[in-house]
């Protein structure tokens, strides 16, 4: 098999010859000016090799390399940087893309024999090959302990006129040669490497090679899959059914409801080519449904006895036009539901949104163990077209940020104005038809990012147990090379006999036998997945006729007599998801604050809250609290990055639950008689 083969198969894992080396990857990004395109560093090294980033630097002759995020690795290599190997190396990265730098300690020989490895799999090369590939990228070679021993010569005189270690010196060296298995960022120092993480390394998720697209991996599926089948029951004892409108939409369809359009205009994908040949008419790929469903609806709704009109759609939608994607928050495509339903009066109509938005709620607070705000948006914010939006939002408790749950719209006569839904009159038919009053609502996989920003934390994932995958792993434990078979063999069939019980019991349970790994390695892995609980069944255990419990969420250990584990694990897992809950409710409660002043606004964002404030109700007034808001304490604007949600805080929502609003309350910005208390905040 050519190398090239070999490579494309990097994720079978083959055993590890007997005296081979493991050879470690890594990515750098060197100091690059900001019009600048950047050149990577690629190490090829033995994983026992020290490789400092100043002998990197010398060796490159670049500046100031530091080991890529998932930003860069995967815009040039499409894989996230756990995931690079060798293999993601190919003909666009030759002609100079990429300074590649190989340890002079590696053999070009057939004899030698070495491993590479990336966060999930690993392959076997002997150094004929490893040289013959990298050859193409013609690679410097680097002696790095010679140059690690010349650079450290002069250091001693540095050391004594200056005690403090240089920032980032000694960890930017440990954290080179860190091994990429686990979490090896800290969520509340750089909070969008570790969500990438997470995510990749546990498995939820995987990049794809179009930009902002993602594949859902069966963990995030699962999560989706249980909020589904909460919803599917809700909504179809209200009489709502499944169906399913193409996803293209012509141009002359979309074009209809202007306002509409205009909302969603630079977010729409088009097709113009089939084939080698162009279309006689563009054709969008639906970013809702809205005008892609209405004229069928028109089409079927005829009387008033056709009424209330409710239909319901799983599908995804493309939302293209935007810079900085970010796993289930932003993305192109993403899954959702979209309900639209039609109604003879404005009342039954409102009924219905206030309905769904109840049951938004429930899905973050029952699965999901969010605890979220309803309210209205404003009307800058409301969904474009409609009459009014109500809104779930939530809240992020390391970032300080808002973030919008799910919406449900009013969307009173436009769209049957605009696509003839007309019914007789019940008052009869010498009376003039009426338009019907319409409603949509959509709730997509953004919910999974949501959860895991909040609950996670720097051992990898934690997943509420309604809705994870697995509820609970079994994990054999205690057995030793001295252990007898009959011991062995009694652990497993336990083990087995346990977790069809659960099965049984209706519990979502795995178990793990791997014989090559640790228990250790085991219990870590597992933790990184973010199941619920894991049971680890030992000898002693048995013996005991009980099972050790141990919490992924608080990481507390109980021990369960196996006779009482149907009745104590639903109770455990229970007791879980509403820990989790509470403690996310006192964070949401403890930073969204009450501000009458605006001299206090901003200072209060800055503490990471979100505001609630009295305010006038006028859109213009609104813009200005999005602008000035964008300052510091101090009144300087913030120093730009695109990256980053705005700065400025933007209406969250109108929450229902109001403070008493007592007469001759100003608005916070404009000194106007205020309306309302409004929730602002930094957000997604």
């Amino acid at each position: 098999m050519s190398l090239e083969a070999s490579l494309s198969l990097l994720s079978l894992a083959e055993p590890s010859p007997a005296g081979s080396l493991n050879v470690k990857s890594l990515v750098f990004k060197p100091k690059t000016a900001k019009t600048a395109t950047p050149v990577p560093v690629i190490v090829v090294a033995l994983q026992t090799t020290n490789t400092p980033s100043g002998v990197i630097a010398k060796a490159a002759e670049v500046k100031d390399p530091r080991l890529a995020r998932n930003e860069l690795t995967a815009e040039f290599f499409g894989v996230p940087a756990a995931d690079f190997s060798i293999a993601s190396l190919g003909e666009k990265h030759k002609d100079g893309k990429v300074k590649v730098l190989l340890d002079s300690e590696l053999k070009n020989s057939e004899e030698a024999q070495y491993v590479l490895e990336n966060a999930s799999a690993k392959l076997v090369l002997n150094g004929k090959q490893l040289f013959g590939f990298l050859s193409t990228f013609n690679p410097t070679a680097v002696d790095f302990a010679a140059e690690a021993a010349a650079a450290a010569a002069p250091a001693p005189a540095k050391k004594q006129s200056s005690p403090a270690p240089a920032a980032g010196g000694e960890s930017d060296a440990k954290l080179d040669d860190a091994k990429l298995i686990g979490v090896t960022v800290d969520k509340e120092k750089d909070f969008s490497g570790w969500y990438q993480q997470i995510l990749t390394k546990g498995e939820m998720l995987d990049y794809y090679d179009v930009s902002g697209c993602y594949i859902m991996r069966p963990a995030s599926y699962a999560v989706w899959e249980q909020i589904q089948k909460f919803f599917d029951e809700k909504i179809k004892s209200d009489g709502v059914a499944n169906a399913y409108f193409p996803m293209f939409v012509s141009s002359k369809v979309l074009e209809k409801e202007k306002d509409h359009v205009e909302g969603f205009a630079p977010e729409v994908a088009w097709v113009t080519r089939a084939g080698s040949s162009d279309l006689e008419e563009p054709i969008a790929i639906r970013p809702t449904s809205e005008t892609v469903m209405y004229p069928y609806y028109a089409k079927w709704i005829r009387s008033h006895r056709d009424l209330p009109f409710k239909m319901n759609q799983w599908n995804s939608v493309v939302r293209w036009e935007f810079k900085h994607p970010q796993p289930f928050l932003r993305t192109r495509e993403f899954l959702w539901q979209e309900g639209h339903t039609v109604h003879l009066t404005h009342e039954d109509a409102e009924g219905q949104v206030l309905r769904i938005l109840d049951w938004y709620e429930e899905i973050y607070r029952e699965l999901l163990a969010v605890p979220v705000v309803k309210g209205v948006k404003t009307e800058n914010e409301k969904f474009a077209g409609g009459k009014f939006t109500t809104t779930v939002e939530g809240y992020i408790p390391t970032t300080g940020r808002g973030i919008q749950g799910a919406t449900s719209h009013h969307l009173g006569q436009n769209f049957s104005k605009m696509f003839n839904i007309t019914v007789e009159n019940p008052e009869g038919s010498d009376k003039p038809k009426i338009y019907t009053h319409q409603t949509s609502w959509g709730l997509s996989t953004r919910v999974i990012g949501v959860m895991v920003m909040i609950h996670s934390d720097n051992k990898g994932l934690v997943i509420p147990p309604r809705v994870s995958q697995y509820q609970t792993v079994i994990i054999p434990v205690g057995l030793t090379s001295k252990t007898t078979k009959e011991v062995v063999d009694n652990v497993y069939s336990s083990c087995k006999d346990l977790e069809s019980r659960l099965k049984a019991s209706g519990i979502r349970v795995t178990s793990d036998y791997r014989d090559n790994y640790s228990p250790g390695w085991k219990f870590s892995n597992w933790e990184l997945k973010g199941v619920p609980v894991r049971l680890e069944v030992g000898p002693k255990d048995l013996a005991n006729k009980s099972v050790l419990a141990v919490r992924r969420d608080t990481g507390a250990k109980v021990a369960i007599k196996l006779d009482e584990l149907d009745t104590e694990l639903p109770k455990l897992l229970d007791a879980i998801h509403e820990n989790l809950y509470q403690t996310a409710k006192e964070k949401f409660d403890e930073h969204r604050v009450l501000v009458h002043e605006w001299s206090d606004f901003v200072h209060q964002l800055n503490k990471k809250n979100v505001v609630v404030a009295p305010w006038c109700g006028v859109p213009e007034c609104e813009d200005e609290i999005k602008d000035k808001s964008a300052k510091q304490d101090n009144g300087e604007d913030f120093e730009v990055d695109e990256k980053a949600p705005s700065m400025g805080a933007k209406s969250l929502c109108i929450p229902y639950s109001q403070p008493e609003l007592k007469a001759g309350t100003k608005c916070i910005r404009c000194e106007k008689a205020a309306i309302n208390y409004t929730m602002f905040g930094r957000s997604y």
